[in-house]
């Protein structure tokens, strides 16, 4: 990659058994993201800044882990916010380390283009795609994340959809909504994990969610329903 086309980290963990399902990882963070949402767990990484782990020190990381590590999961932040996010994964792919995706789908076209690059992508899906400015803040952003899990559909490409909850801001309601909307795009697998308070935002009160409070009837809709707790 040229130096204008670095891809700019803003954490890095060595070793993960749950941001890729089965697979030995190392997560990068991506450092920008162009939505904004409540409960953000790494505020920190929202700005576009510089980044805070040089693109060096990564693949010198990387080097030292190869055969040890099954694979490399881009994380963030927001991944396709970054031009160079297709030069990252080349890169990191030539030393023989499996590309994994976490994304929100704000950028389709960004997200189709490095498709061909990717192995399993973890998709987020906020709320009802109508709906989604209540989580993100950012107008139009469900209809990007619908592009977007089209786009992912079409390709082939191992995936999931995952999404979080906060009984503030979806409710039985909305979960009943998501699952047939997501169920019509093609979706067999669909993670619901409660809110964490740890390293988010202030603001959202503090409160439980089960597995129960999401109805039967959406779990249903899946051949794989997966709950997480907080």
């Amino acid at each position: 990659m040229t130096p204008t086309s670095i891809f700019r980290v803003g954490g890095l963990t060595p070793l993960s058994t749950v941001d890729w399902p089965g697979e030995l990882a190392a997560v990068l963070f991506a450092q920008g993201c162009p939505w904004n949402c409540t409960y953000c767990h790494n505020p920190h990484l929202l700005a576009a800044g510089g980044g805070s782990v040089p693109w060096g020190d990564v693949m010198t990381f990387l080097r030292s882990r190869v055969r040890l590590l099954d694979g490399v999961v881009f994380s963030g932040g927001e991944p396709t916010a970054q031009p160079a996010l297709a030069d990252a994964m080349r890169e990191v792919s030539e030393l023989g380390f499996r590309i994994g995706l976490h994304t929100g789908g704000p950028h389709p076209g960004r997200l189709a283009a490095v498709l061909p690059l990717v192995d399993w992508v973890g998709f987020d899906v906020k709320a009802p795609f109508a709906n989604y400015e209540r989580i993100t803040h950012v107008p139009g952003s469900g209809q990007r994340a619908l592009t977007s899990l089209r786009a992912l559909v079409v390709s082939g490409v191992d995936f999931e959809v995952r999404t979080t909850v906060h009984p503030d801001l979806l409710d039985g309601d909305d979960l009943e909504r998501m699952s047939v909307e997501l169920a019509e795009e093609g979706a067999t697998r669909w993670v619901v994990q409660a809110y964490r308070p740890d390293g988010a935002r202030a603001g959202l009160r503090a409160t439980r969610f089960l597995e129960t409070d999401v109805p039967l009837s959406a779990r249903a809709r899946f051949a794989e329903f997966t709950f997480r707790s907080a």
